[in-house]
């Protein structure tokens, strides 16, 4: 059966006449009967009975009449969706997030996007870069923000957002809290509080072991928060990217010797369609002014 038969069928249910029907719908009443007569023999039953001049519908008319109902509501109501869809209005994107990445970085593309699309609503979705591409390809994310010293392979495809250094972080009476910047070397013998999460943990421990700097690893933990306050309670160091929210009192100073950034990236997934709400978001990625570190490869080495 085709929309217009049913939108011809309920027409007539509601004006009683073929002619009235005919008019509103914007058709010949030739057309129109040709259409509820196609539907009735679809059906197997008559929809509308005519007699001398009066038109009425049959009980199994009257039977279908909130169902036909039902589904030219529905279709209207898709219609409208995908309209404000389109329109970038009640869109919904989940936008998965590294959480290594602080929130201070966010607020202030957040907020412009909200202004420029308010009628999209985001979603953070926040977990370990391996969780993130799992959801990501599972068509769990529209988008990912994550880094990773390896790099994405197919079929992920990343494009870079910003970048940041690591920074070493301290307690205010920690030897280190004095200095302008700290070298890897440095780093010997001092207890190391190990952040679970950081995606760069490995990659970190490699340079180490690169500058034959031995340390002596201590607690560890998933919970930022838990490592910063023991490194702040004079507990031991931990490595932090540069912006990362801190907590009140850590010293940070960054690494040299050798200097060690970390690529943060838009990731999606290639080959996959966009929709308007995507497109509209991972453009503002792409535009948005990230704020540059405040640290200079010639400052370090002064």
């Amino acid at each position: 059966m085709e929309l217009h038969e049913i939108r011809y069928f309920l027409a007539v249910g509601r004006f009683g006449s073929f002619t009235k029907a005919a008019e509103h719908c914007n058709v010949t009443q030739p057309a129109l009967t040709r259409a509820i007569q196609k539907l009735e023999d679809e059906l197997g039953g008559l929809l509308v009975s005519r007699e001398r001049g009066h038109v009425h519908l049959t009980d199994l008319g009257r039977l279908l009449e909130p169902e036909f109902t039902e589904m030219i509501e529905r279709r209207e109501r898709a219609k409208q969706a995908a309209s404000r869809f389109l329109r970038l209005e009640g869109a919904e994107l989940r936008l998965g997030v590294m959480c290594t990445i602080g929130p201070l970085r966010f607020v202030g593309f957040l907020n412009s996007f909200r202004i420029a699309h308010p009628g999209i609503e985001l979603t953070l979705v926040e977990g370990v870069p391996a969780r993130l591409t799992e959801m990501l390809l599972g068509g769990e994310l529209d988008v990912a923000i994550m880094a990773d010293p390896r790099g994405f392979s197919d079929p992920l495809r990343e494009s870079p957002l910003y970048e940041e250094h690591f920074m070493v972080a301290c307690g205010p009476g920690h030897d280190f809290a004095c200095r302008n910047a700290i070298r890897m070397r440095d780093m010997a013998g001092q207890i190391y509080l190990q952040r679970i999460n950081c995606e760069y943990r490995d990659h970190l421990a490699e340079l180490l072991r690169e500058q034959g700097t031995e340390i002596l690893r201590s607690h560890r933990s998933e919970r930022e928060d838990w490592i910063q306050s023991m490194v702040a309670a004079g507990m031991g160091i931990c490595f932090l990217p540069e912006f990362t929210a801190t907590l009140p009192g850590l010293a940070l100073l960054p690494v040299m010797e050798p200097v060690v950034t970390r690529q943060v990236c838009l990731v999606t997934v290639s080959g996959r369609r966009w929709s308007s709400p995507l497109a509209a978001l991972v453009a503002a990625l792409g535009q948005y002014t990230w704020p540059a570190s405040r640290f200079s490869l010639d400052e370090q080495a002064a």
